[in-house]
């Protein structure tokens, strides 16, 4: 027994140093988002830009007073470097050519985010536009995703653009064209109909991207998958475990992203990161598994809370909802099948191994220590 916990406290110690060693972040799968507002004339296109301020600060800086925000003078010291950044990011073309910069609408700090109005040529029947953004596309540790809302007549669509997936795409066709409004009425005062037409975009790709980029930036979430897969357990546990959560946060991110329910993030997060922890002491106390799926499907359900709430910022149209809804998480469940299909095999390499539990025990240490200090950094950013 003394041996036993003289190894416990070892693990701790050493998950303690790994962490002290590396930077963790307590907002694992926050993003950098953008919202785009497309909207087509037959005199225009409009597109309307807005960033949050956050994201502004990690563009050009300007928070002098490091406050973590911009006010209104501090925006305009670093506007004129901000309008350059998008400038050479933001590519918009029309029928395969790169339309000119326009001259600018608008451009200010409204609300915590920076938005920019500018006007394009019409997009006449039978061509096409693209939009391209490449915003932070070379940084890897941010996790940035442009939420487009596009509207054309009495029609609306969506698309997320994230990952490598930066383009977007439609075809004007003469139908879309002729249900434009002139340009002196707004696309967004008119009702969309239910029955009209969706764009031809594929737009249920880029949910089904964003749902595999949101749980591969979601370094909670996989460390909670990881901490269920680590213990010993059968196949026919694995299978039951896996279902579970599967089932579980399908159905409580249906149910948020639809807004049945709606829990704040000051309690999703931190009760995610006591997931991690719980499972992971779990794994610590128990040398035998039993039973977990239960435990797996009541956490599996706040998990699905987390995953919605990338969704829920969106004004998604009824007659696209349920695709892009499922695109989202089948983009989830793929990564996660792939992972467990990469796991399962590795650990059954390992426990047959002698020492297969000494490496459970230090990895459960290492997932409580680090679920741990999320918890403890999410609870005090919420006070």
């Amino acid at each position: 027994m003394a041996v036993c916990r003289w190894r416990f406290f070892l693990s701790i110690f050493m998950a303690l140093i790994v962490l002290l060693s590396i930077d963790h972040r307590a907002d694992a799968h926050a993003y950098s988002a953008t919202y785009s507002t497309l909207e087509f004339y037959k005199s225009k296109t409009e597109l309307t830009y807005a960033l949050d301020d956050l994201s502004v600060i990690e563009l050009v800086g300007g928070d002098t007073n490091h406050d973590g925000t911009l006010d209104s003078e501090e925006f305009a010291a670093v506007d004129q470097k901000l309008l350059t950044v998008l400038q050479n990011n933001l590519v918009v073309k029309i029928n395969g050519e790169a339309a000119a910069w326009p001259q600018l609408e608008s451009f200010g700090m409204y609300r915590k985010r920076a938005i920019m109005k500018i006007s394009f040529p019409a997009v006449a029947a039978s061509q096409s536009i693209q939009l391209t953004d490449q915003l932070y596309l070379n940084d890897t540790a941010s996790n940035y995703v442009n939420l487009m809302t596009i509207y054309y007549g009495a029609q609306k669509s969506t698309a997320a653009l994230s990952g490598n997936n930066r383009t977007w795409t439609q075809q004007m066709t003469e139908n879309d064209f002729a249900g434009l409004q002139s340009g002196d009425t707004s696309p967004q005062s008119q009702k969309p109909e239910e029955e009209a037409s969706s764009s031809k975009m594929n737009g249920w790709f880029s949910f089904f991207v964003l749902g595999m980029n949101h749980i591969l930036s979601g370094y909670d979430h996989l460390l909670f998958l990881f901490s269920l897969l680590i213990a010993r357990q059968t196949f026919k546990q694995y299978a039951g475990t896996i279902t579970a959560f599967t089932i579980a946060h399908s159905i409580t991110l249906a149910l948020t992203v639809t807004g049945v329910i709606h829990i704040s993030s000051r309690i999703v997060e931190p009760a995610i990161a006591l997931s991690i922890c719980y499972v992971a002491l779990d794994n610590l106390i128990r040398k035998k598994i039993s039973y977990r799926w239960v435990l797996t499907f009541f956490f599996g359900m706040i998990h699905g809370m987390g995953f919605a709430d990338i969704l829920t910022e969106m004004n998604i149209p009824k007659s696209e909802l349920a695709v892009d809804l499922i695109s989202f998480n089948v983009g989830i469940e793929t990564v996660q099948v792939i992972i467990v299909a990469l796991v399962l095999p590795a650990l059954a390499l390992l426990y047959r191994w002698k020492h297969s539990r000494h490496v459970a025990v230090a990895c459960s240490a290492l997932a409580l220590v680090l679920g741990g200090l999320w918890l403890v950094e999410r609870v005090i950013s919420n006070v």
